[in-house]
């Protein structure tokens, strides 16, 4: 397993952690601090898997 293929199954392993926590939220500043860090952890790993699909495209 690349580091890069480590890295993208660790942020999916986040998102999930954080929608478990947004669904179990009791308040909405919760709600939408949970949101926020799964927003930005997707974009990580958009970019985590643009970087593993480059070299595909070198090839």
């Amino acid at each position: 397993m690349s580091t890069t293929q480590f890295l993208i199954r660790g942020s999916q392993k986040v998102i999930s952690h954080y929608q478990f926590l947004l669904d179990t939220a009791e308040s909405e500043q919760e709600r939408e601090t949970f949101a926020n860090r799964i927003e930005e952890e997707k974009r990580n790993l958009e970019r985590l898997l643009a970087d593993l699909a480059r070299p595909a495209q070198a090839a």
